[in-house]
């Protein structure tokens, strides 16, 4: 048996749950594509210590200064927009001109009763973001205290 692509001839405009299912897009649950510009919504990692939660942000071919992070009423909110044009010029008269616009938002709620929002640090390196959101002293893990019997 082999499968067949169908076309979708009378309506080629039109594209067909059939065309995205061969595709593979229909059922590919981890591609992050969600735009027609092949934008991506960078992988997130959240980690947790005894005295942090920790997040990393995937994120190649950003400069820090291209990320915002905000920390507002218990949300942690991730965003970067970046913005660039490739102009290439023959003589003065223009012969292609590319311009190209990425941006991103994700959020997290953080229970403000658990992190220390003063002491939230970010840094960017070898295209990870690393955020780490350190937790109150009185929620932090405390070792069992030894009773003495008497």
């Amino acid at each position: 048996m082999t499968l067949t692509k169908l076309s979708n001839n009378w309506f080629p405009s039109v594209p067909s749950v059939f065309d995205r299912f061969f595709d593979g897009e229909l059922m590919d649950w981890n591609r992050s594509n969600f735009s027609s510009t092949n934008s991506t919504l960078p992988a997130v990692n959240v980690k947790e210590n005894d005295n942090d939660f920790l997040i990393d942000v995937a994120a190649p071919g950003l400069k820090k200064d291209d990320f915002k992070v905000n920390f507002d009423n218990g949300s942690l909110i991730i965003s970067s927009e970046k913005k660039s044009e490739v102009e290439e010029k023959d003589g003065e008269k223009v012969t292609r001109r590319e311009f190209n616009y990425q941006s991103f938002q994700r959020s997290f709620s953080v229970p403000e009763n658990i992190v220390d929002p003063e002491k939230i640090r970010a840094s960017y390196e070898n295209g990870i973001l690393h955020i780490t959101l350190p937790k109150r002293e009185e929620v932090k893990p405390k070792p069992a205290k030894q009773i003495e019997i008497q």
